[in-house]
């Protein structure tokens, strides 16, 4: 949610117009929100459609009302499930599409995009969304493109009866998507393989951050205490359960140390946080969560608070967004050895790789930044440098601009393209 924002913002202030559309419900961002104020392919109305045959027939000015932001933000507080595991049937529904329980409400946003919009590109923000590509394709001439950002995450937490029937449908259509953006040379190679597609058809772009804001500096000195960092969506695949038992080895070894956690904490996931929260009670004090931060203001000044990061993620991470917003404050980093964090760490020079699922590593490195702060200090500012110089929302618009412009011949010189895009608010990956 939050890069797409940002994404959109980078393209806007380089003189593109851009629509970043809502899917399913609306966005979660910690910055301005540019996207529109109307939510397409509504959660709620999605889901009475694929319920009730009878809803279908309700003229969609009666049904309407149940789109708006707050209805859905409440229904999803409330009770209802953007957990992959309890949306198989549902998810099969979307990716049917024209010939699916939800063509109303594609033939919607169909109608948006294409007869009112009608952008240069079209981009997609996952696969999901591909049940709307070929009612799109009927109406609408231009590049439409996809990006990738751990859909096979999703995949893989359907339940097994679905999984591999959605996984079908995707691969049947993939093909007709004129390419895929991807943030890393792993989930490139992943994807390809995974959708049974050319490498030719997926384009990396990198990852950019706003680094207005991020004002941190590189610590002289180490925190009293030291203080390990965890901040990202607290979940089983973000791996915080992996930090604490990594953590209760380093705490033993030096005690005036604590681990803080913070980032969204979802309904799917209370149980396994209150769970973790009952494993780590030997921890005492030196383990706080303090929940999500409510302002970027806030989320730096938790961040800058950190002397390292950690997330050990679960799942093979395909972008690595917390990473760069350490190394953007000057905290150094830790990292599994999987996923697209070993092309982050090459190329910012800001951390430390251990091996996957191994607390000891974990704690060791840990310790090794704690008690090497020439190293420390050397990870913080080579790190920060390199995030400040190639992760930016300048080369963010440049690197998009170019795979666009490159597949489309503007009618007019000077009007730059409008690229729309389209944004799945259930899925929370960064």
């Amino acid at each position: 949610c939050m890069h797409d924002n940002t994404w959109a913002r980078a393209l806007m202030d380089r003189g593109h117009r851009v629509t970043l559309i809502p899917t399913y419900t609306p966005i979660r961002v910690d910055e301005e929100n540019l996207s529109t104020t109307d939510v397409f392919l509504g959660g709620l109305n999605v889901y009475l459609d694929y319920r009730l045959p009878l809803w279908r027939r309700i003229p969609r000015s009666l049904t309407h009302w149940l789109d708006s932001p707050w209805i859905i933000n409440l229904a999803t507080k409330l009770s209802v499930s953007n957990n992959a595991s309890q949306l198989g049937a549902l998810t099969l529904a979307m990716l049917d599409g024209e010939s699916g329980p939800l063509r109303r409400e594609i033939e919607e946003l169909v109608s948006f995009v294409a007869r009112e919009l009608k952008p240069d590109v079209i981009c997609f923000s996952n696969a999901l969304l591909i049940g709307v590509l070929r009612t799109l394709r009927s109406e609408f001439p231009n590049p439409i493109y996809c990006t990738l950002q751990g859909d096979d995450v999703f995949l893989q937490d359907l339940p097994d009866k679905y999984r591999s029937e959605a996984i079908k449908k995707i691969h049947n259509r993939a093909g007709e998507f004129d390419g895929f953006l991807v943030h890393s040379l792993y989930y490139r190679d992943f994807m390809a393989d995974y959708l049974n597609l050319p490498l030719e058809r997926f384009h990396q772009i990198p990852l950019g951050i706003d680094l207005s804001g991020h004002d941190g500096e590189v610590k002289p000195e180490p925190g009293d205490p030291f203080t390990v960092g965890y901040f990202a969506r607290v979940c089983p695949e973000k791996g915080l359960h992996h930090l604490v038992n990594a953590f209760r080895i380093f705490h033993a070894r030096h005690p005036n140390t604590r681990l803080v956690a913070g980032g969204y904490l979802g309904k799917r996931d209370r149980k396994y946080f209150r769970q973790l929260k009952q494993s780590a009670r030997d921890l005492g004090e030196a383990f706080q969560y303090l929940g999500s931060p409510k302002s970027h203001a806030e989320k730096v000044n938790l961040i800058k608070s950190f002397d390292l990061l950690s997330v050990p993620t679960e799942y093979h991470e395909p972008k690595g967004l917390p990473m760069l917003e350490a190394l953007a404050n000057g905290v150094p980093v830790v990292q599994p050895h999987h996923g697209a964090f070993p092309e982050l760490i090459e190329a910012t020079g800001g951390g430390k790789l251990v091996p996957p699922n191994d607390a000891e590593a974990l704690a060791d490195a840990l310790e090794l930044l704690m008690q090497d702060a020439a190293l420390r200090q050397q990870l913080a500012t080579t790190g920060q440098a390199n995030v400040r110089e190639l992760f930016t929302l300048d080369a963010l618009a440049a690197a998009t601009a170019r795979i666009f412009e490159r597949h489309h011949q503007q009618s007019s010189t000077d009007a730059p393209p409008q690229v729309p895009t389209s944004h799945v608010g259930q899925r929370e990956n960064s």
